[in-house]
Order: structure tokens, then C-alpha cells, then sequence
């Protein structure tokens, strides 16, 4: 595997020799005398993995002394490249035992002139730590020898298909290797994720190093499970949490788990394009005042970061306020995985003090449907470690899909060797992709602006550009109805769509040419929608839509016997189910909330448009009696919304 080292030497001879000498060893080499020419260098050059440098080099332009040296420097180089290992080359002798601030892998004295050592310590480091994937690497080696299975899965390596005159297409189709890869826990070789001591182990560990948590775990039940995982280990019944209502269904099904007491965080909501966008710091600092000083028993905030349409949180300041109120906090970074590997989305949730971080590495990275991580960096976690593997247990199948988990370890290994180089790439296509639509005349390109409300704009919120909103007003078309020419015309399938926008996913799959393709497509349904001018032809211009409160623990209001009833007969009655328009996933009602007139007509909107609703069943729903209502008021399982009045 070819990857290069950044040598940073201010003496011009002393780099061109320590340059030869570590050429002449096998070693790729990138050389640089100055801080600005090395930032240079990392910034255009991912395939740098490695730098080499003196204890202080000279700048450009540098506020105090035109130096810049140690911890200084390098936390500079790092906020570059989050995943280089730093290494010092330097004629201070004595600069090794001045504090780095942990930064520094390795110390060298250029006095020594022991090249071997360098090159053998180097090659270590980034092998143990970064160019290593153990488990499929593991699992490889088992799918290659011959042997004989006596034990699941009942396939035994492709044997009881590959000969069928029924199903060997079946077998043809996925190949040999996947077979031979589909293995049982039955195999010690291949360690157990319900209780890892090998090479998973082995695995999670350089994935926590990668991702910079304390603990990494893989999870093959998507962050759905993760979500729910964290939030059964967090809380107890009658303790509460605090969330945006933008979250995934799963973190309300993990509620009702809990049995704990929600506290809706009201998102930020852009009603011309039905975009919901984060909950404004104010409200969210407000909140945990307002629940603290009402006695609730707060115990943890989670929020969705990056959201579904790519908004993102400025979450350090966030963090800061939930840990100074000794509350725990929950990123679902289902979409936003990748953070850690390119500044343009500094911070991760990790990097920015997260407790727990949730992603669906399969969404943004390369790994299998359902393949995720759970990453955490709670100081208190040893305490609860025990309880956190029993819910994990509690959540994950006993026997977990392997090839998902090498898809996992491969995932990881792509991107701290290529991350970098791959995101800059998808960056400059999304640019590409923006420009071109944009010089259409019936699309548009949302910007960061259009995008968000009036009550988040001075919140530091930034916007994914990999994930590309259309405003598709214009068209003549409905979203709907271009999503269907995109499909069956151009072989060309979004990610999703509002009622009048689509959303592409620009990923690190992405290339020039299904750019080009995406474009011309667009162009020609331009085309098809001819030279009158539209009035949108059906397209809602503004979706009203205002989240109503919970009246009842959601646990003790799913647990109702209820009652069935039209959507038209549901105003004013209290859900007793998860209503959730899909995509993206948002609950529109959970149990115990209260039914308006408001949510009743965005519903029968998205019916309108054929959205897929969960919950809803041919314009049917389930509310609680009143006999019902009666009975859990007088058990104390109603519950006073100490959000009610501040939206």
C-alpha cells in the first residue's frame, strides 16, 4: 500500500538529505522547510499519512514571532488532517521531553542518523494503527481453507445451492465467496460480537482510535438498534430525556423501551419546503432549565446530526451547556459518519465532547445495509459497561451477519488510509453537480439560506454539501412525478423528496460521469416540461405544519387497547401508535400525543401525495377511549408539557 510522509525540515540541506536517505529505503516522500508549505501539502495531498517535523518551523505570516512550534504546530497540522501520525525529527535533543500535549507517536534525534529505525517505526505504526483489517482479513483466511461444516448456517458454504436445478441462479448471482464468508458463531476464530475477545475486539479498537472515542462497537441491526441500545442504558422508567422531535423513529420506539419520559424539543421548521432543521440553542438551553427547575429527573438530550436534509448542529457549544447540567448527550450521526476525516465538517460528535455517538456507516461509508457503530466517549461508562452489553445483547441477534462485520472493519480501514482524499473528491463534485443545475432555469440549488428558518440563522448552523436539495417548484412537476421520470426514463433513483423538492446523496461512490448523467436528466425533463411558465401544477408553495404536545407517558399510551378510527374523526383524540411519513422517518405522532387539526391536514397531505406512512393504515389510525384517558390520568400517567407556550 503506497502512502506518503511529510518531512518538515526549516534547513534546506538537512531535508534533502533526510529525504534521500528514507527514498533510498522505500519510503514515498513529500518535503517540506516552511508551516504554510506543509498545510499546503496536507491540504491538496491525501495520500500524506505521516509527518515527520521539527519541534518549530517558520510562517508566512504569524501573529507573534513569524514561528510557530510544538503543540502549537501540530494541533494546527491536525485540525487539517484529524488522522495523521505526527512523529518528531528533531536536532533539539532535548525536545522529546517537552509536553506535546499527547500528540506525538514517535521521537526521533536527527544526532542518531538512524534511518532503519525511522522507516521500521513509521511502517509500524501506520500498519498496527490505520492499514489493517483484521477481522475480514481473519475471516478471509477462514472462507479459503476447505472445510467441512458441521453447523449453521444450513447452506454449509453454498453446497445445498450451487447444484440446485432450482436455485442455482440464486448461488450464480452472489458467488462463491459469500457463501463461503456466511459463517456461524460456531467458528472461535472469528470471535463473537455479543462477547468480543479476538479479532472483533481487535477490530473495535482500531475503529474507536479511528472514530477518537474511548469505545467503539460494531452493531448489525443499523443505528435503529444503536439508538435504542443507548437510550435503554441511559434511562430508567419515570427518568427523562430530552429530544428532537427530528429524530428517527427509533429513538421514540427506545422510549417506549425505556419506559423513560420524553421532553419534545420543538425543530426549527421551514414550512415553504417542509424541511425540518435543528432546534435552536436557545430553546434547547431553555429547556433543560425549564425541566431541571420542574424536578424532572434529566438525564440525557439527543439530536440528529447532520440532519437528513444535511443541516448541522454548531454542537460544542451545545455539549459544553448539557454536561455544565450534568446531562448526558446522544448524536445520532446516521448521516454523517464521515465527519471525522475532512475539516470541512469538523466536529464530529466525538471531537466535540459527545458522550455517545450513533452512525449508520453504511449511509455515508462503504459498509453492507445495517452495518453501524456505536461509539462512546462517556467518562462514566465503566460504571455502566455491564449494563450497556446486556442491552446490547438484549438488542442484537445471536447470530450477527460476518460479512456485514468485515464490511465494518473495511469501512474503517477505506477511510482513515483514503477518507480524506474521497471527501475532498465528492466536495468538488457536489460543486460540479450545483453548478450545472443551476444554470437550468426550472432548478434551483437550496443554499444554507433557503433552507433554514429565521429562528436558527444566527446559530452557527452549517450545510452538508454532499447532500444536494432541488427546489423543483419551477418544473411543472410534481416531486413525485420527476422522481418517476428520474427512475423509469434516466435509470436514475433519489434519495427522497418533498412536496416540492428531491435530494440527492452525493457519496464517496459517487463519480464525474453518473454527475454528468444526473444533469442531463434534469436537462431533459426541463425540456419535456416545455416553454410555458409554471404555477407549480400542483405543488404545495407553503406546508404548514406545527408538532402538537404529549399528554401521556408514550409507554402508557401505547400499551392502550384503544380504539380504531378514521383519520377524519382523530382531531382532538389522543394517539396511541407511531404515525411516521417515510422517508425520512420523523414521527408525526408518537404515543399519548394529542391529535390537532394541523397534524390531521399535513397527514391527509402526504396521503395526497402517496407518501408512505407507517401507522396509518388505509386512513385508519388508533386513538386511546376516553374511559382510557380517565384511567391513566388518575395513575399520574399524564404529563404537563413544560414545552407548552414556548414554541
Amino acid at each position: 500500500m503506497d502512502y506518503k510522509i511529510l518531512l518538515l525540515d526549516p534547513e534546506k540541506s538537512s531535508l534533502e538529505r533526510g529525504k534521500k536517505e528514507l527514498e533510498d529505503r522505500g519510503l514515498l516522500l513529500t518535503g517540506a522547510s516552511t508551516f504554510d508549505e506543509a498545510c499546503k501539502f496536507l491540504t491538496e495531498d491525501g495520500s500524506i499519512h505521516v509527518l515527520l517535523t521539527e519541534w518549530e518551523l517558520p510562517v508566512n505570516d504569524y501573529e507573534v514571532s513569524g514561528k510557530i512550534k510544538g503543540p502549537a504546530m501540530f494541533q494546527e497540522f491536525l485540525k487539517i488532517r484529524y488522522d495523521l501520525l505526527v512523529f518528531l525529527f528533531t536536532s533539539e535533543d532535548n525536545a522529546s521531553h517537552v509536553a506535546s500535549g499527547g500528540i506525538i507517536n514517535g521521537y526521533f534525534y536527527k544526532g542518531d542518523r538512524d534511518y532503519d529505525d525511522i522507516v521500521h517505526k513509521v511502517t509500524s505504526e501506520v500498519i498496527s494503527t490505520k492499514n489493517r483489517a483484521p477481522f475480514f482479513e481473519k475471516l478471509v483466511k477462514y472462507a479459503n481453507k476447505t472445510i467441512d461444516s458441521w453447523h449453521t448456517p444450513g447452506h454449509s458454504s453454498g453446497y445445498s445451492v450451487k447444484n440446485s436445478p432450482w436455485v442455482k441462479d440464486y448461488y450464480d448471482f452472489f458467488g462463491p465467496n459469500l457463501f463461503k464468508s456466511d459463517v456461524s458463531v460456531s467458528v472461535p476464530m472469528l470471535d463473537s460480537l455479543l462477547h468480543p475477545a479476538g479479532v472483533i475486539k481487535e477490530a473495535q479498537e482500531l475503529a474507536a482510535r479511528a472514530f477518537s472515542s474511548r469505545y467503539t462497537f460494531f452493531c448489525t441491526n443499523g443505528t435503529s438498534t444503536a439508538n435504542k441500545v443507548i437510550i435503554q442504558t441511559l434511562l430508567k422508567p419515570g427518568e427523562s430525556i430530552l429530544l428532537d422531535r427530528n429524530c428517527h423513529k427509533s429513538v421514540h420506539y427506545g422510549i417506549l423501551i425505556s419506559g423513560a419520559e420524553p421532553i419534545y424539543l420543538l425543530p426549527s421548521i421551514n414550512n415553504k419546503y417542509g424541511i425540518f432543521g435543528p432546534v435552536s440553542k436557545k430553546r434547547i438551553i431553555e429547556t433543560m432549565d425549564k425541566a431541571i427547575k420542574a424536578g424532572k429527573k434529566l438525564k440525557a438530550l439527543i439530536l440528529t446530526n447532520c440532519t437528513y436534509d444535511g443541516l448541522i448542529y454548531d454542537i460544542e457549544d451545545i455539549v459544553k451547556e448539557a454536561h455544565k447540567r450534568k446531562v448526558k448527550v446522544i448524536v445520532d450521526e446516521a448521516w454523517f459518519g464521515y465527519a471525522r476525516f475532512h475539516p470541512e465538517f469538523y466536529p464530529c460528535a466525538m471531537e466535540a465532547g459527545a458522550d455517545y455517538a450513533n452512525q449508520s456507516t453504511h449511509k455515508t461509508m462503504s459498509a453492507f445495509s445495517q452495518a453501524s457503530m456505536i461509539h462512546v466517549n462517556d467518562p462514566d461508562f465503566e460504571n455502566i459497561r455491564d449494563f450497556f452489553m446486556e442491552n446490547f445483547n438484549l438488542h442484537t441477534s445471536t447470530s450477527p451477519q460476518y460479512t456485514m462485520i468485515a464490511s465494518l472493519d473495511v469501512a474503517r480501514k477505506q477511510m482513515v488510509m483514503e477518507g480524506y482524499t474521497l471527501l475532498s473528491r465528492i466536495l468538488k463534485l457536489s460543486d460540479s453537480l450545483k453548478n450545472a443545475i443551476n444554470s437550468l432555469s426550472k432548478f434551483k440549488v437550496l443554499k444554507l439560506e433557503d433552507m433554514i428558518s429565521d429562528e436558527i440563522k444566527n446559530d452557527r448552523v452549517k450545510l452538508d454539501k454532499t447532500k444536494v436539495t432541488i427546489d423543483i417548484s419551477g418544473s411543472g412537476f410534481t416531486s413525485r412525478e420527476i422522481e418517476h421520470l428520474l427512475a423509469t426514463k434516466h435509470d436514475i433513483q433519489i434519495e427522497k423528496s418533498t412536496f416540492n423538492t428531491i435530494t440527492i446523496l452525493i457519496t464517496i461512490g459517487s463519480t464525474q460521469s453518473k454527475i454528468n448523467r444526473l444533469f442531463l436528466a434534469l436537462e431533459n425533463i426541463e425540456r419535456l416540461s416545455g416553454n410555458v411558465i409554471s404555477n407549480g401544477n400542483g405543488i404545495l408553495e407553503d406546508f404548514k405544519l406545527a408538532l402538537s404536545p404529549i399528554r401521556y407517558s408514550p409507554r402508557s399510551a401505547y400499551y392502550c387497547d384503544g380504539e380504531r378510527v378514521h383519520l377524519s374523526a382523530a382531531r382532538n383524540r389522543i394517539c396511541t401508535t407511531m404515525v411516521v411519513p417515510y422517508p425520512p422517518g420523523i414521527p408525526l405522532l408518537v404515543p399519548g400525543q394529542l391529535i390537532t387539526e394541523e397534524i390531521v391536514n399535513a397527514l391527509q397531505t402526504y396521503r395526497e401525495y402517496n407518501v408512505e406512512i407507517h401507522g396509518l393504515f388505509d386512513g385508519i389510525l388508533k386513538v386511546m377511549t376516553g374511559e382510557e384517558e380517565k384511567d391513566l390520568t388518575s395513575r399520574g400517567y399524564n404529563i404537563r408539557d413544560i414545552t407548552e407556550g414556548n414554541n
